[in-house]
């Protein structure tokens, strides 16, 4: 039963909790009297939890095996089964979109004895923004700029600003892994920046596949140690606490342990019955 949705046995709820199973078991006489305990440890024993959920999409994209392998080499230095020369660079880039401009009404007080930080809960809007940013996989580089409105030409601003700097310039290959995002998405955002940077290589992810983006490991530091509690007087507010959140935050980084391989994504897929990956 704790493997089985409950509507199938016509239990009009989502999810089973320990007293939901113990009420039912004893309705169907499957048992004439347990408690809810018993069933816990039980329920523990064999690793299961009914009453939580993962969400989770499956794999839609037809090239999904083809596109996400591509991306799962360079991060392990190889492209068409070449090894990536010294003077090759892999980065990874996105837009983090409706960043809330949110002003606290009341100061927010630190921390004291027995006392966690306190924040205001009302707070007056001050509008959205985005934040653009670039991580070299190999050599935790970052850049990145705050924009009032993600943008074709914000997302090439980024773009030329990063190509513009060394190792970059003189780069034989610069491979940037994308997702489909409009600013940046199939082939005709491959030939605007292959336009304008020669030895630029684009490299889009399968669609829904943003959890193998490197960047999104670094908007979720980001998020977690400088905009959460967030109170913004201005958007010059908010652009001076990310922009030196990526200054500390470049002074100490080091490349993701990126562990999740070309064989994790076979076995995945696999499970999930997708179409096998290439050799």
């Amino acid at each position: 039963m704790a493997c089985a949705l409950p509507a199938e046995a016509g239990v009009p709820i989502s999810r089973f909790s320990c007293s939901e199973l113990r009420r039912e078991v004893i309705n169907r006489g499957l048992v004439a009297e347990i408690s809810g305990t018993t069933i816990w440890r039980w329920l523990r024993q064999d690793a299961l939890r009914p009453w939580s959920r993962r969400s989770w999409i499956f794999p839609r994209d037809p090239l999904f095996a083809e596109k996400a392998t591509a991306v799962l080499d360079l991060y392990a230095r190889h492209w068409q089964g070449q090894p990536l020369a010294p003077t090759d660079f892999v980065l990874c880039a996105d837009e983090k979109t409706g960043l809330q401009i949110r002003q606290r009404i009341h100061v927010s007080q630190p921390p004291a004895p027995g006392r966690p930080l306190r924040v205001e809960h009302e707070y007056r809007r001050r509008g959205t923004c985005a934040y653009h940013a670039a991580w070299d996989v190999h050599h935790a580089r970052l850049y990145g700029h705050v924009v009032e409105r993600s943008t074709i030409e914000a997302f090439d601003r980024l773009v030329q600003t990063v190509m513009a700097k060394e190792p970059y310039r003189s780069a034989s290959r610069v491979f940037w892994v994308v997702d489909n995002g409009t600013i940046h998405r199939g082939d005709r955002a491959v030939t605007r920046l292959r336009s304008q940077h020669p030895r630029l290589r684009l490299v889009h992810l399968p669609t829904h596949a943003s959890w193998l983006n490197q960047i999104e490991i670094y908007f979720s530091i980001l998020s977690r140690k400088a905009l959460d509690p967030d109170d913004f007087a201005s958007l010059e507010d908010l652009t001076q606490r990310v922009l030196r959140f990526q200054h500390h935050y470049q002074e100490i980084a080091k490349p993701f342990e990126w562990r999740f391989t070309r064989n994790d994504l076979h076995h995945l897929l696999r499970n999930l019955n997708v179409p096998k990956l290439a050799a």
